[in-house]
């Protein structure tokens, strides 16, 4: 079973894997956390993450961290990132997302996180953020 955590995305993902041909199949549920209360509450990521920033490589393993233990999948991907004009700021530009993804290996779990920076508008971002979350499930 799978699960997904995603902020930028709002949801893209889960909603994908829903119109994939089998994939309720393997597919369990996914956690949608825009702000960072969310995150805390849904996710369980700790206030010490956030304060390095919501688009963080800390945020999005304790993002995937806590969909995998809080939805009992097998794997789990999380996205955070800025798909919009409103959250870009110095450094980070809209476009810049980080995905992690968690598995669980031999009774201990497993995380690995990427980032990756999309040209494009929002709807542009989402989709090629959905396209690397699938793309990285596939090799765990």
């Amino acid at each position: 079973m799978a699960a997904t955590a995603e902020s930028c995305t709002g949801g893209w993902i889960a909603k994908s894997l829903t119109d994939i041909a089998g994939s309720s199949q393997w597919f369990l549920e996914g956690f949608v956390t825009y702000g960072n209360e969310a995150k805390r509450h849904s996710l369980g990521v700790p206030l010490a993450a956030l304060k390095v920033g919501a688009v963080s490589e800390a945020v999005a393993r304790a993002m995937a961290r806590g969909a995998l233990t809080r939805s009992g999948a097998q794997v789990a991907v999380a996205v955070t990132g800025i798909a919009g004009p409103g959250g870009a700021v110095p450094g980070k530009p809209v476009g810049t997302v980080w995905i992690a993804w968690a598995d669980r290996q031999g009774g201990r779990i497993h995380l690995h996180a990427e980032r990756s920076c999309f040209k494009g508008d929002r709807d542009a971002v989402r989709r090629k953020t959905v396209r690397a979350a699938l793309a990285g499930m596939l090799n765990r």
